[in-house]
């Protein structure tokens, strides 16, 4: 399967309909769950070690960064979340579709592009982002994790869908029978038309000064995240 360039995902351009944007960001939580994702993100960010701060990028429904917090606490210790998104309408949805955001210790969110981030070096230890970098032509990804690399003192993390026909099939599938918002229907099997392949991400990874040191896979392999550091 070649990756396809040419089609946006309805995510990506004018986000006026706030009702199909919050049914998104619910449906997004519920897959992440129900698929691994999230867990796929809590143990590649554990895999850099204890750690007392975290950027998202991309938050989305900033349902991640609530389950790395709760991970952490789980675990005796206090995460910081800075949980990040370019567009305000996205993080306005964000709240509606979960209004305990807003009284969850430890999590802020803020606005931000993932290619041009508004903090000083090494403000974080992890930079993570989730179901981002399949957004983004190659070069705009190596941009972005070069931020990531930047802002983060110990790695950084990015889990992503792996493009391929039984992931594509497995996507129609759920987001046709599972979701309910029309973003998600439509973009669902676009992502992995539009992801990269694990080798191919680990190139990008490669172009940012970025050495992975834990790659796991999801359920049959339709999902990546890759703990990486700095190469030396």
């Amino acid at each position: 399967m070649n990756r396809l360039t040419d089609v946006a995902e309805l995510l990506d351009g004018p986000l006026d309909d706030e009702t199909a944007l919050v049914a998104n960001l619910r449906d997004l939580s519920r897959l992440n769950r129900w698929t691994g994702g999230t867990a796929l993100s809590v143990a590649a960010v554990r895999t850099l070690g204890p750690i007392a701060s975290l950027i998202d990028v991309g938050t989305g429904a900033a349902d991640i960064p609530i389950a790395l917090i709760a991970d952490a606490r789980g675990l005796g210790r206090q995460l910081h979340v800075t949980a990040t998104d370019s567009r305000p309408e996205v993080l306005a949805a964000a709240r509606r579709a979960s209004p305990t955001l807003a009284t969850t210790d430890g999590l802020v969110l803020e606005i931000a592009d993932g290619r041009s981030l508004p903090y000083p070096d090494a403000t974080f230890d992890v930079a993570h982002a989730s179901l981002v970098v399949h957004h983004l032509d190659p070069v705009a990804a190596v941009a972005c994790l070069r931020e990531l690399l930047r802002v983060a003192r110990c790695g950084v993390v990015v889990n992503d869908l792996t493009r391929g026909w039984p992931v594509w099939i497995g996507a129609w599938l759920l987001t046709h029978t599972v979701a309910r918002g029309r973003y998600t229907r439509h973009d669902g099997p676009l992502s992995v038309r539009r992801a990269y392949t694990p080798a191919e991400l680990v190139d990008l990874l490669g172009q940012a000064g970025l050495t992975p040191m834990a790659i796991r896979f999801g359920l049959a392999r339709h999902r990546v995240a890759i703990a990486a550091t700095a190469t030396p």
